[in-house]
């Protein structure tokens, strides 16, 4: 989905700002003119950024500062057997541009609940359709793809989809492997979002029960299943999390002198 596709679904009712509750945000303000393509091109810090700006095929629609994030977390993967699975489709730039990132040995699946993605690829990427609500589905696609590397959600755009999955997918991924959530900026937005400053359930909401979950071991409160003894640590970044799967044995420390 476009940022002016989000934002023609979600301004409606605009985004209240805490404290200032008559302004609304309005994302097409963060826009920025096609005409800057060729001077952010000359200045692209990271492999990432320079493979987005020189993209030409199917339509990829990213913000800017998740490039250097992205490539910072995913450059250990380049040019080896990498297994990727991305929730959200849309019109298949997004797929494009990670087997350009990625090379040629990647496996690079994705999935929407739109039929018309199953069109929007480009082998050997593929494509399946199916809600990410459905943890059936979801478990199908893993068996088809082998344990992934990265998923990467950038799909509903609701905390009640991004729950859901993560709870299924985590768990199966790949030791040291990389679970993402993109757009939690939508997490504030009303409407198609479900989303509101503080709102219970949305994304950023969930994200700070996992952030709780890490520190069981000082609370004793009840935690998500897997974030005891698997969840390594969690990266939070403006609208973006990238969160790393790892055995965590109990904390202890020590004193020496």
């Amino acid at each position: 989905m476009t940022l002016r596709d989000l934002a023609s679904r979600t301004l409606s009712k605009g985004l209240r700002v805490a404290g200032l509750p008559s302004l609304t945000v309005d994302l097409r303000t963060f826009e920025i003119d096609p005409g800057e393509r060729t001077r952010l091109s000359t200045e692209a810090s990271s492999e990432l950024a320079k493979i987005f700006f020189a993209h030409h095929g199917r339509r990829v629609n990213k913000w800017i500062h998740y490039l250097d994030i992205y490539d910072s977390h995913f450059a250990r993967y380049r040019h080896t057997p990498v297994k990727m699975l991305e929730i959200g489709v849309y019109k298949g730039g997004s797929l494009e541009l990670w087997r350009e990132y990625f090379g040629t040995k990647a496996t690079i699946f994705g999935i929407d609940i739109e039929p018309e993605c199953a069109h929007c690829v480009t082998p050997p990427n593929q494509v399946r359709i199916g809600s990410q609500d459905d943890p059936r589905f979801l478990r199908s696609v893993i068996n088809e793809i082998g344990i992934p590397d990265i998923v990467l959600d950038d799909g509903a755009h609701n905390g009640r989809c991004q729950r859901t999955s993560f709870n299924e997918l985590f768990p199966l991924l790949q030791e040291g492997g990389l679970y993402v959530i993109e757009d939690l900026h939508t997490s504030y937005l009303p409407g198609a979002n479900e989303g509101g400053y503080r709102r219970e359930g949305t994304g950023i909401e969930f994200i700070k029960e996992l952030i709780d979950d890490v520190h069981v071991w000082y609370h004793n409160k009840a935690t998500n299943a897997p974030a005891r003894h698997s969840i390594g640590a969690i990266h939070v970044f403006d609208s973006m999390v990238v969160i790393e799967k790892r055995k965590i044995k109990r904390p202890s420390y020590i004193m020496v002198e």
